[in-house]
């Protein structure tokens, strides 16, 4: 793949503004991406390290093999050597088998080693051994095994610190840090948020408007959670908002400015007057030939023979309900609230009504 062609790629999957720091992140990762250099990607957590790591791949000349992502800090440390090497039948109880490892399977790709400040001292010898000599032994096995893989790891650690702290090897520090990318937090590259947010937003499917004041708002916000927050954000929006836009009451309390408080998206619950529903009732009513005096405000006339009082009652329930509707055009919260109803309570009567819902 092409530096532009990288470029054009990465704009996919991390959106950005044209003046953004991300800019040159990328051109940087289009020269690396043509070496067969180490590379190591700092950030903190949600800013994006696996979508660099795997532009880099698929910009390099083992694009056509696969890239074999290892979280080196949720593997447990019992089981994480022989998930990177394999091993043989008998070399530890319940191995029933030969088993390849993700090193055998990044054979002539990539292995990305995800939060590699995770990685336990004993297998930071290991992993350095065989960066070094290009050869691992399986789990259990003295032959050597030959290892073709460009490694590409990254950490949301201050990994100088940690070397400091001696809880991470300085010559595996040292052979790592060959290229180093750093990926900016969201709090310093501010301008790309409303490009964010817009992209996030679209891929919902959402075309609501989204006034001024809240993006003016995210911008502000410090983004502890860095990108995968955001996009949390726009979920909740997506899916709790009920409004015809999306407004600053309804962001989360810790985004919102001091004092601003939560309204409804529409107008406040009112009582619905018989009158509002008396076309709809006389519809549901008379189109059956029923007796209806008593929906309708009359007085009732039991002189025909019996009423089926439930179906009658389920029929007037209906017609309140198509009203609700109609008047707040659809909007399922704001009906419940004129019907005294929770929404939910709402929601089961149209499923019982095999209504949309």
């Amino acid at each position: 793949m092409a530096a532009s062609q990288l470029a054009q790629h990465a704009r996919t999957q991390l959106v950005h503004a044209p003046d953004s720091p991300m800019v040159e992140l990328f051109r940087a990762c289009a020269r690396i991406a043509a070496s067969e250099a180490t590379v190591l990607i700092t950030g903190e957590t949600g800013t994006g390290k696996e979508v660099i790591a795997r532009l880099i791949h698929e910009g390099s000349a083992r694009a056509a093999k696969p890239l074999i992502p290892v979280n080196c800090g949720a593997i447990p440390e019992a089981l994480l050597e022989s998930e990177l090497f394999g091993h043989v039948k008998g070399a530890f109880t319940g191995a029933i088998g030969n088993r390849r490892g993700r090193v055998a399977a990044a054979d002539g790709g990539t292995l990305f080693l995800d939060e590699i400040g995770e990685l336990p001292l004993s297998l930071q010898v290991k992993l350095l051994r065989v960066l070094q000599e290009r050869s691992y032994e399986p789990v259990g096995s003295a032959e050597s095994v030959p290892a073709n893989f460009r490694l590409v790891a990254a950490t949301n650690r201050d990994l100088a610190a940690e070397v400091e702290a001696g809880h991470f090897r300085r010559d595996l520090y040292y052979r790592l840090l060959v290229c180093p990318v750093e990926v900016l937090p969201l709090r310093e590259r501010r301008g790309d948020i409303p490009h964010l947010f817009a992209h996030f937003w679209s891929a919902r499917g959402e075309t609501r408007p989204v006034e001024p004041a809240v993006l003016q708002l995210l911008q502000g916000h410090d983004w502890p959670g860095n990108v995968r927050e955001l996009e949390n954000l726009v979920e909740r929006l997506a899916v709790c908002s009920e409004g015809s836009s999306i407004r600053v009451a309804d962001l989360p309390h810790h985004l919102r400015p001091a004092g601003a408080v939560a309204v409804p998206a529409r107008r406040e619950p009112v009582a619905l007057e018989p009158a509002e529903v008396n076309e709809e009732l006389r519809r549901v009513f008379c189109e059956r030939e029923e007796p209806a005096a008593a929906a309708l405000g009359g007085a009732p006339n039991l002189e025909d023979g019996p009423v089926d009082l439930p179906a009658m009652l389920r029929r007037i329930e209906d017609g309140y309900i198509e009203a609700a509707l109609a008047r707040t055009g659809g909007n399922k919260k704001a009906a419940a609230d004129l019907l005294g109803l929770q929404r939910t309570t709402l929601v089961e009567k149209l499923r019982r009504r095999n209504r949309p819902v």
